[in-house]
């Protein structure tokens, strides 16, 4: 018979998977945010700037205040052990994950990319090669090095050709970032960007390169759905759907039920049960915790969105706002911005949740004192609305 998990349980080997309930290093440093980033498997990059881009998040969520420099040297140094390419969105993954994801870069070769750019790809080939054998020659290139041909209305997405062919040859695996200046990526050739000992390892087989993702993925989620599996690293539904069924056979994941989950749903081999699960941790709305908004309900009873692109009269909670994880609860959510020129970690609003309690507004104070000195600010001031905010103040002047 298929065992039967409570939520509860189901919470914390969730919890546990993703390194959370662990002893915070007393120093932590490039070698922790290593292990992180295995450990998560694939991490989200985004270019909102509010309170810190998104990819700096999880490694003070799990390390408390590491140097942020240390992210920096693991992606973008000399000896670096990240690399980027479209994991999960946008990403920031292990270099041993490289190989894992050619069948990817492959595919985007033949179309599979977004329509607008995979139709770039057939209509202005010989424009892409023509910029491919430029990089070749010159070196490291940025978009502004390209930034010629026909430009629709001015916004984000009204690229030049150039950038559409960076773009696109950034998803066929040709060129990747080299380094970054600012947020501007700064591209090579792949084979003079990464190591020669993650170049020349071998291309496993689509099949394999899957399976071994869907065994990150699993480890890293410990119990999962199916559909979490497969939207770890945004695999293909069939491809998802086989690599599962093989892993089940071999042992590698157990068919579980989790009480008021309707999706079948797969237990890690040697995902850890703890207790109880204990700390504090701010978390980015690009967490992978909870970038599944329905994996987020399930786990936690918290109907969390992102309403950055929510018109501002029709948010709930706040532009950038950040869930607040207390032992194993989502308590308390932030609406959060860093106001560099002031010093000060500004709390656009806060709110509690249901699973608030006495203890909340002093561990939330502590965690957003915490975050400010992190990010070099002086302090945290609430300035805005919610029905936490006056507990919170009282917390921070404690």
């Amino acid at each position: 018979m298929t065992e039967t998990l409570s939520p509860k349980t189901a919470r914390r080997i969730a919890l546990a998977a993703q390194g959370f309930g662990r002893a915070q290093p007393a120093a932590p440093g490039r070698s922790h945010v290593r292990d992180v980033a295995r450990r998560l498997g694939v991490i989200q990059i985004d270019s909102v700037n509010v309170v810190t881009r998104t990819h700096y998040l999880p490694g003070f969520s799990r390390l408390g205040d590491y140097p942020r420099e240390a992210l920096e040297t693991e992606a973008w140094g000399a000896r670096r052990g990240l690399f980027e390419y479209w994991g999960h969105e946008a990403s920031l993954l292990p270099l041993e994950l490289q190989p894992l994801l050619r069948w990817r870069m492959e595919r985007a070769r033949g179309g599979a990319m977004w329509t607008g750019l995979s139709r770039f790809g057939r209509e202005k080939r010989d424009y892409i090669d023509g910029v491919l054998a430029e990089i070749e020659r010159r070196g490291l290139v940025t978009g502004a090095d390209f930034a010629t041909g026909p430009r629709g209305a001015p916004g984000w997405w009204s690229w030049s050709d150039g950038k559409r062919a960076l773009e696109w040859l950034f998803w066929a695996g040709l060129i990747t970032t080299k380094t970054r200046n600012g947020f501007e990526r700064v591209y090579d050739l792949t084979e003079r960007a990464l190591p020669a000992r993650i170049v020349d390892l071998p291309t496993p087989t689509e099949a394999d390169a899957q399976r071994e993702l869907v065994r990150i993925s699993a480890r890293a989620m410990g119990v999962a759905t199916a559909a979490d599996l497969r939207d770890y690293f945004r695999l293909p539904l069939a491809d998802a759907r086989d690599r599962v069924a093989e892993l089940v056979e071999t042992g590698e994941m157990t068919p579980v039920g989790v009480k008021g989950w309707r999706q079948p749903t797969y237990l890690s081999a040697g995902a850890r049960s703890p207790r109880k699960v204990v700390g504090a941790a701010l978390l980015s709305p690009f967490d992978n915790l909870i970038w599944t908004r329905d994996r987020t309900e399930r786990l936690f009873g918290v109907r969390v969105r992102l309403e950055i692109y929510t018109p501002a009269h029709r948010r709930a909670h706040g532009y950038y706002v950040l869930p607040f994880l207390e032992d194993e609860a989502i308590t308390a959510r932030v609406d959060l911005k860093s106001d560099r020129k002031a010093g000060r970690l500004l709390v656009q609003a806060a709110w509690r949740e249901p699973d608030a309690t006495p203890e909340t507004p002093a561990r939330l104070a502590a965690e957003l004192r915490r975050m400010a000195g992190w990010l070099g600010l002086d302090g945290v001031h609430v300035v805005g609305k919610g029905d936490l905010a006056a507990a919170l103040v009282e917390a921070l002047d404690n």
